[in-house]
């Protein structure tokens, strides 16, 4: 620590004075400059540089945990050690800010029970969806994005955005979903009380294909706590990060970050730091080696 000190301030001071005042000798500091840097230090700067690179491919928004377990795959490193250089190097995740629920449960259309109870995690794809709406400000006026989640691989199976609230909005997002994964019948299908969802037309596309009707309690946002978490991710990480001039613009980013990032690359915790794509692909290839 010495030796480190010195060099740093040999060019304002000389370098004899400095080794008296801090009693080591000069042909120590020279010899110790002559040595090649230590492993760990050498070490630490290759793993800064391969740091900075995962972060920056997450888009600036992962933190040392998601960080951790993508170098995992390139080099054994411990958590700490990572969190350590990330900080150093003053390279953080993005944080949440708060949300407005955009529900409106006050209509007279009926509403289903809580089938879904909380079981976020089942144990084949297609078997339980999720689904929420969420909005977007822009200077053009809000826009509003529906989603449809399968809880499986968290992934987004279908989505829909427009600059209204009307029944139409959701009614897209899941004939994508439907369009996409065509699941079979009795696939629990859950969602708020809000009046899109409780309406005629959207409940008579979930009975057309045998699906399964789920609602959240009445002002309950815990129990579709996976579609609210995957919203405060997008914001947090795109849409708090600027101000959005156009729908168009906004409309374009969100489609890249859902479709490019979000389903193929963005690795979650709750799927061991996978993509939900990567996470499916994984579990099928796993099924068909055990069948």
């Amino acid at each position: 620590m010495r030796f480190d000190f010195i060099a740093g301030k040999k060019a304002s001071l000389p370098v004899r004075t400095l080794c008296r005042v801090l009693q080591v000798s000069p042909s120590g500091f020279y010899a110790w400059r002559a040595r090649p840097r230590a492993r760990r230090h050498t070490q630490d700067q290759v793993l800064g540089v391969q740091i900075a690179a995962i972060h920056a491919a997450s888009r600036g928004t992962y933190g040392s945990p998601r960080v951790h377990a993508r170098l995992q795959r390139q080099a054994a490193v411990g958590r700490k050690r990572v969190a350590r250089l990330m900080q150093q190097a003053g390279l953080r995740a993005r944080r949440p800010r708060r949300w407005c629920s955009t529900t409106d449960s006050q209509h007279a259309n009926a509403v289903a029970a809580n089938v879904l109870a909380r079981q976020f995690e089942p144990s084949a794809p297609n078997t339980v969806w999720a689904t929420d709406i969420t909005y977007v400000w822009t200077w053009e006026g809000w826009l509003y994005l529906a989603v449809v989640l399968d809880l499986f691989s968290r992934r987004v199976v279908g989505w829909a955005l427009a600059d209204h609230l009307r029944t139409e909005l959701v009614l897209n997002a899941l004939q994508m979903a439907l369009g996409r994964r065509r699941p079979a019948a009795e696939l629990v299908h859950h969602s708020d009380r809000g009046s899109q969802y409780a309406s005629d037309a959207y409940r008579a596309v979930l009975r057309e294909h045998g699906i399964v009707c789920s609602m959240s309690r009445r002002g309950n946002c815990w129990d579709n706590a996976v579609v609210e978490s995957f919203f405060a991710t997008l914001k947090t990480e795109l849409i708090h990060r600027r101000s959005w001039p156009t729908r168009r613009e906004v409309t374009t980013a969100i489609t890249e970050y859902i479709e490019v990032f979000y389903n193929r690359h963005r690795v979650h915790s709750f799927l061991a730091y996978h993509s939900p794509a990567d996470y499916e692909e994984e579990r099928t290839r796993t099924a068909a080696q055990a069948a």
